[in-house]
């Protein structure tokens, strides 16, 4: 009776740590799931963050070019604005014999001041 008792006793023992190894095992695969679908999910804000992080910057970048654009159009206009200035001088020369005279032909006319423009 005492060795069937203690058999039994051992019995339930062995049978106990298997049990609790397994459920040892059970836990711990259960919680490196858990981790990792917590370090995929923080993984995925990460990249969201950084998507938008780098959106932002692409609009700056976008906005940037715009008026960058825009000045250049601008400068084309000026530049054709001065290149026709300086054909309408060659014309003028050219076609219509214009010329600056000298300053012996040059006139300088004054006007008398009135008392309002001497103040």
């Amino acid at each position: 009776m005492k060795t069937e008792t203690l058999q039994e006793n051992t019995e339930d023992v062995t049978e106990t740590l298997p049990k609790n190894s397994l459920g040892i095992k059970k836990f711990v695969t259960y919680a490196i799931l858990v981790l990792m679908v917590f370090i995929s999910a923080m993984m995925v804000v990460f990249q969201i963050f950084e998507y938008r992080n780098d959106f932002r910057q692409l609009n700056s970048y976008m906005r940037e070019k715009e008026d960058i654009n825009a000045e250049w159009g601008r400068l084309l206009i000026e530049q054709q604005t001065f290149g026709a200035t300086a054909q309408i001088g060659t014309r003028a020369v050219t076609q219509l014999r214009m010329y600056s005279p000298p300053a012996a032909q040059t006139v300088v006319i004054s006007l008398p001041m009135t008392s309002q423009q001497k103040n």
